[in-house]
């Protein structure tokens, strides 16, 4: 049975995990974001409006950080550097990840996404690119206008699959996507839109009820050469298209609910297999899907990923008993394999990092 190998945070098993006081290296409030590739870790540590780097993983329970960026040490907190300001500040940061060796992140509530030179030895460094603003100063927004192809609304996922850059432009209900599966450069418009029918619109679901090509809150990216997902957390749902979406394309894939029309939220057991609520993350890796089932408070299982179809069953579940449970932390107290709100998850082989935000801390898995 899969089974956690590590925990980061504070300590928590057998009762409830409060965020400090005061910030240090061992600590999170809310993290949102992990990324790891066995040898690294990276976490968008959100409320503390940071990113935490771990140079070589962590080979113990609470080892420290090497390296924080979005404030200027280890015990400061706050939007915008404690104050100082954007330039080398964040506000809720969320989906992170490596693109061409360079450290990139969604910078939420500044409706950017940065990215830096590498992954920084160095703490407090200064993004070298910002996309959807018009400079390093600037965090309206839509850049202070109405949505283009070139701004963001609360940008929370994002990522490289197969020949095209996504981003998930949460707060404008649409996928934006760049040919050529690099970062953008600044200002470039997006050569792909997804969930809205003209760039300048921004509501749930185009204005009506799902559909096969809309959104809610759009929150993750994943996939592979043959498929595309989208975790849109405000539908329940994750759609996936297979093949790649050229432009306003109809998904033929959707997990979590009964068919492309329907949003809906089951609240109460059993769960089962095939329903979701609020996911949040999303990651494919050799062939296999994991979905972060956030308002379930567990992690969902594929041994393959689907490529079309309606509400196919998982094959495994981590963090509750079975597929029919779904409270926090089993509603119990905290215990090194139980789950409160899971958003961000990254898959990479065999091992699966898990920032369980409502446990304010990140947990590494192993598959095998």
């Amino acid at each position: 049975m899969p089974s956690p190998i590590l925990r980061l945070g504070a300590a928590s098993p057998g009762g409830l995990q409060l965020p400090a006081a005061v910030p240090s290296a061992q600590t999170m409030y809310a993290p949102r974001g992990a990324w790891s590739d066995g040898r690294r870790l990276i976490v968008a540590d959100t409320g503390n409006q940071r990113v935490l780097i771990w140079h070589a993983m962590p080979t113990e329970d609470g080892h420290p950080a090497d390296v924080v960026l979005g404030q200027p040490d280890f015990i400061s907190e706050g939007p915008q550097a404690s104050g100082a300001g954007p330039r080398n500040g964040l506000h809720l940061p969320a989906g992170v990840d490596v693109i061409d060796g360079d450290l990139v992140v969604a910078d939420g509530w500044n409706h950017r996404i940065v990215a830096y030179a590498g992954i920084p030895e160095a703490s407090f460094a200064q993004p070298h690119t910002v996309i959807g603003q018009p400079d390093p100063e600037s965090v309206q927004p839509n850049a202070g206008g109405e949505p283009t192809l070139s701004t963001f609304y609360w940008p929370f996922g994002f990522g490289v699959v197969g020949d095209a850059f996504w981003v998930a432009d949460t707060g404008n209900r649409r996928v934006l996507g760049w040919h050529g599966g690099h970062l953008p450069e600044p200002g470039r418009p997006a050569d792909m839109l997804l969930g809205q029918e003209s760039p300048g619109l921004r509501e749930d679901n185009r204005g009506g009820d799902p559909t096969p090509v809309s959104f809610r809150w759009p929150h993750a990216i994943t996939g592979d050469d043959e498929t595309l997902l989208v975790a849109d957390a405000g539908d329940h749902r994750v759609l996936g298209w297979s093949p790649h979406p050229r432009g306003d394309d109809d998904a033929n894939l959707v997990l979590g609910q009964s068919g492309f029309a329907t949003a809906e939220e089951f609240k109460n057991r059993p769960q089962s297999a095939a329903r979701m609520r609020f996911p949040y993350g999303a990651s494919v890796s050799d062939g296999r899907l994991a979905v972060a089932d956030t308002s379930n408070n567990r992690i969902l299982l594929w041994d393959t990923v689907p490529r079309s179809g309606v509400a196919i069953p998982a094959d495994a579940v981590l963090g509750q008993p079975d597929f029919d449970a779904n409270g926090e932390n089993r509603w119990d107290v905290v215990a090194e394999d139980s789950l409160c709100w899971p958003y961000g998850i990254c898959l990479s082989g065999d091992l699966l990092a898990i920032a369980d935000s409502g446990n304010n801390r990140v947990m590494l898995w192993t598959l095998a």
